[in-house]
């Protein structure tokens, strides 16, 4: 469990990436579902591309076990999303519209996430996956799930990573999702630690302290 302030816990971002169709959905549905599932169940906030798939099973589950799911839309508008890239809104808390098409969507989803875990995917994962390395994101890859996530570990031997040490293996999700926390929390120790101190140190000091109680 993260570091708390004096009120309530810190809630990381956390993406779980992974295939919108192909043979990985219908291999790995189930652990996509079981990181969404443990997201919730450690009270973080699951992110998503807001896409069909992986990622969606990963939201679903979320929603199913009491969890908060945002997922992050390529199209600019509700209708946008619901007819021209026909994507589902039934298992999020919130749909951001970026406007920003697949492209764009998948860095500004990246940006807006403590860490991204890869489960089975494609090209568009894989592209999800090495923004986020080369943006300092902790990145969990599910081993076994397929795809892009069990060609990581190749790829990361031949080429040269960025940070190599943000990249976490796990093939239990459960497990996975709690490794990834605990690197989160590493990365987020002095923001921690300053909340501990003073969790108001944001507000101007002639602004009036809340009320505590």
């Amino acid at each position: 469990m993260s570091p708390t302030t004096n009120h309530r816990p810190i809630k990381y971002s956390i993406c779980v990436s992974g295939a919108h169709d192909g043979a990985t959905v219908a291999k790995s549905y189930r652990l996509a579902e079981s990181l969404g599932k443990a997201i919730a169940d450690t009270g973080h906030i699951l992110t998503t591309g807001a896409t069909v798939g992986l990622p969606y099973h990963a939201a679903y589950a979320a929603k199913e076990a009491g969890g908060m799911s945002i997922g992050f839309s390529p199209a600019a508008s509700l209708r946008e999303h619901l007819r021209k890239y026909r994507l589902p809104y039934d298992c999020f808390d919130f749909v951001n519209f970026t406007g920003l098409h697949y492209v764009g969507r998948d860095l500004y989803l990246v940006q807006s996430s403590d860490a991204v875990i890869t489960v089975g995917g494609g090209f568009g994962s894989l592209h999800e996956f090495t923004s986020a390395l080369e943006a300092g994101k902790p990145c969990g890859i599910l081993i076994g799930s397929g795809g892009t996530a069990d060609v990581i570990p190749s790829l990361m031997e031949i080429l040269v990573p960025p940070e190599d040490g943000l990249v976490i293996y796990d093939e239990d999700p459960v497990k996975l999702v709690e490794r990834v926390i605990d690197l989160i929390d590493i990365k987020y120790k002095d923001i921690h630690d300053q909340l501990r101190r003073d969790d108001s140190w944001y507000l101007h000091t002639d602004t009036p302290p809340r009320h505590k109680g």
